[in-house]
């Protein structure tokens, strides 16, 4: 067995980033950007009243002053004249500032009859422009990578950028293994259960940006699996549920190998997910996960997603653990790492009392992995321990 963190070091060796490949903007949500994009614009492209008011020249601003209304200028429809002195020009939020001007009295400090206008207030120092050019000019930056959220699509937007260079997604090939199993929707047998593992996996992937493929169940026969294998070939990563123990009925690891696979490992010094193999089979890397649901899913939050976020170009680094004060006692941890299911309310962290690895309303119940290493101690009530938010 190896260590939590030389398997996820070596899963990590075993993919790299995707290509790139350019969408419209619309697609882009979501997406990684896979390099920097440039503004072509300036925003705002002139400079703009940020408010609705009246433009006139500054050294004239002054309580009492009057003014007359040579024009109007709103969004989209400037007024093209020049304003002189002792005149003013109507103007909305968004509006070229008129040559000329430069400084917009607000309408509540204004007084108006007719054509002629007062300023009744003090207007205060703010000129109420916003300059041109003041958000981003032409040749602002946005960095890669990052994955862009809906304020990175109104920026690329105001940018002018109409199509955008993003990573492709990662395709992930999800085979779940076992005669046991069926379909949710199924009627199952009075020996089997529902490939719940397959659909979590499918969230949770789909979710951190990968294309993921869901195949049909492979039967605990070695043909059945070999046409999985086959049906999975093009993917990116490959990732099997189930079948890679050392039972009678374990299979993938022996199909895997006349297949030509790569090991990397095989078990992992971790509880939940001890039967954890990996390497790569043709241009794919590989990843076998345990057939219990529990330890399913939290090796997929443990490897998995660090693999994807690796090959987005996100990096290889891991998320931190955080920490927080027990809410009661836990007793000492055995020899291996323990992912322990949690919750944190905000100010300290319960520990799970029942941690079996097949009780999937537990791992529902849960916001947070308790993160024990090897031979921890037995630790009371209010001391810290590290964890990983789910």
């Amino acid at each position: 067995m190896i260590s939590v963190s030389d398997a996820l070091d070596t899963l990590l060796d075993l993919v790299s980033p995707t290509a790139a490949e350019t969408v419209p903007l619309r697609a882009a949500a979501g997406r990684v950007l896979a390099e920097p994009v440039s503004a072509k614009r300036d925003q705002p492209p002139f400079a703009a009243s940020a408010m609705d008011g009246y433009a006139l020249k500054s050294a004239e601003v002054e309580k009492d002053a009057m003014f007359k209304v040579i024009g109007e200028s709103a969004a989209g429809h400037g007024f093209t004249g020049r304003v002189g002195a002792g005149q003013a020009v109507r103007i909305f939020t968004g509006a070229p500032i008129p040559e000329g001007a430069d400084f917009v009295v607000i309408q509540e400090d204004i007084s108006r009859s007719g054509n002629l206008i007062t300023i009744a207030d003090h207007p205060g120092t703010s000129t109420n422009i916003r300059p041109k050019g003041g958000d981003f000019q032409i040749g602002t930056t946005i960095d890669a990578p990052r994955v862009l959220g809906s304020a990175d699509i109104a920026l690329l937007a105001a940018m002018n950028i109409a199509q955008v260079p993003v990573r492709k997604q990662p395709t992930v090939a999800l085979i779940s293994t076992g005669d046991e199993l069926v379909l949710p929707g199924d009627t199952p047998g009075p020996d089997q259960i529902i490939a719940s593992n397959t659909f979590g996996l499918d969230a949770l992937l789909t979710a951190a940006g990968a294309r993921v493929r869901i195949l049909p169940i492979a039967r605990d026969t070695e043909s059945d699996l070999r046409t999985a294998f086959e049906l999975a070939q093009d993917a990116d990563l490959i990732v099997t549920i189930g079948g890679a123990s050392v039972g009678d009925h374990d299979l993938v690891a022996g199909v895997t190998e006349t297949l030509g696979m790569s090991r990397a490992f095989y078990k992992v010094a971790m509880r939940p997910g001890k039967p954890l193999m990996a390497g790569t089979l043709g241009q794919s890397a590989m990843v076998g996960l345990p057939g219990n649901p529990v330890s399913a899913m939290v090796c997929g939050h443990i490897f998995i997603l660090p693999m994807l976020r690796a090959m987005l170009g996100l990096g290889t680094d891991t998320p931190a653990l955080l920490t927080a004060p027990l809410a009661h006692p836990v007793s000492e941890n055995g020899p291996r790492q323990h992912y322990m299911r949690g919750r944190y309310d905000g100010q300290t962290v319960h520990v799970f009392d029942d941690q079996d690895s097949a009780r999937l309303t537990l791992l529902a119940e849960a916001n947070v992995l308790v993160v024990r290493p090897p031979k921890d101690g037995a630790r009371a009530i209010g001391e810290r321990v590290n964890y990983l938010p789910i």
